[in-house]
């Protein structure tokens, strides 16, 4: 794979999962609503809480994704929701079509945070020209 076939495919992966935590940060918002999603997380056991960190990370994290800003933390810092969506998901079976969704999904999407952490933000990206910026002489 060359350079420039390398940097595409970062950028397509690195959206692909920005876009996927907005949609489904705006989902907890806008759908189901912050006290709804509160209600969800209180029944599998989590603090009420942390609806609403969970909510804004994703969309904010998504966001910081799609423009490739800070990619490799950003990816790290999905992993916590993801292991915890999982988590919820463990007991119903692989395939996320099943009954209340499998775990097949959040596994997926959480070895894709770890890929995109590896691989950075790629050329293609907002923050690219400030990590290469050369600090001025005195």
């Amino acid at each position: 794979m060359n350079t420039k076939q390398f940097d595409i495919a970062t950028l397509i992966l690195r959206s692909s999962l920005g876009i996927m935590f907005i949609a489904h940060g705006l989902l907890k918002v806008l759908v189901f609503t912050l006290p709804g999603t509160v209600q969800f997380f209180e029944s599998v056991g989590f603090p009420g809480w942390m609806a609403y960190v969970v909510a804004y990370s994703e969309i904010g994290g998504g966001i910081l994704l799609v423009a490739g800003v800070y990619t490799r933390a950003v990816a790290l810092a999905t992993i916590p929701i993801l292991l915890g969506s999982l988590s919820v998901h463990l007991g119903n079976g692989w395939v996320f079509s099943a009954a209340n969704g499998g775990w097949e999904y959040p596994a997926f999407l959480t070895v894709i945070a770890v890929v995109v952490a590896l691989l950075g933000s790629g050329k293609y990206a907002v923050s690219l020209p400030f990590l290469n910026r050369v600090p001025a002489t005195a």
